[in-house]
């Protein structure tokens, strides 16, 4: 009897670590989880104060580049569909399609303020307007922001990612539907150098 009871003190003690032990890592899992989604929220910010600044640029631009009208519709349509797609993005995507979306959007925006820059390159007075150049300024401190964010949301997303391959915390998140997150990834080209001529 003393050792039936034994035993049965020995399966309950361990059912209680192993469900300890469940717990815990399901919270880990929710904890770098909720990582990723600030993250991601943080990589959406610097986006969106990227598109605030857009406007501003292309009115400061139109006063002296008025038939450059082309350029500056592009621009603005680059910025209404990167909204749009950061709008439908939600909270940290966990479908891939949808990052590659988000992504292809803010690179034709990107592609479109680089097109816009090089407009700006023909008008001095323009060059040389403070408003323009502050502008200018804090657009490229946005994109050197939007590269950071960019980077430690793959960061937090790969530690992620990583928690829910490692044995025995994969059993957990295979049984909690824990998803894992795609990676921002180069741009198709980016490993090639440009060319410089003169």
């Amino acid at each position: 009897m003393k050792r039936g009871l034994g035993v049965l003190i020995g399966l309950v003690g361990l059912i209680a670590i192993i469900g300890l032990w469940f717990v815990s890592a399901g919270n880990t899992l929710v904890r770098k989880e909720e990582g990723v989604k600030a993250t991601w929220a943080q990589v959406e910010n610097v986006y969106q104060r990227r598109l605030d600044l857009i406007p501003n640029l292309v009115n400061t631009v139109k006063g002296y580049a008025r038939h450059e009208s082309e350029t500056l519709e592009k621009v603005i349509q680059a910025r209404a569909q990167a909204l749009r797609t950061t709008q439908n993005t939600g909270p940290a995507p966990t479908d891939p399609k949808q990052l590659e979306s988000f992504q292809r959007s803010q690179e034709a925006l990107s592609s479109a303020l680089g097109r816009l820059l090089v407009v700006v390159e023909k008008y001095p007075d323009l060059k040389a307007n403070e408003n323009f150049r502050d502008l200018q300024v804090q657009l490229e401190g946005t994109e050197n922001r939007i590269t950071v964010e960019r980077r430690r949301f793959n960061e937090v997303a790969q530690d992620y990612n990583s928690s829910l391959r490692l044995f025995p915390t994969s059993i957990v998140a295979g049984i909690r539907g824990f998803k894992p997150r795609p990676y921002f990834e180069a741009q198709q080209g980016a490993a090639t150098a440009p060319k410089v001529e003169f």
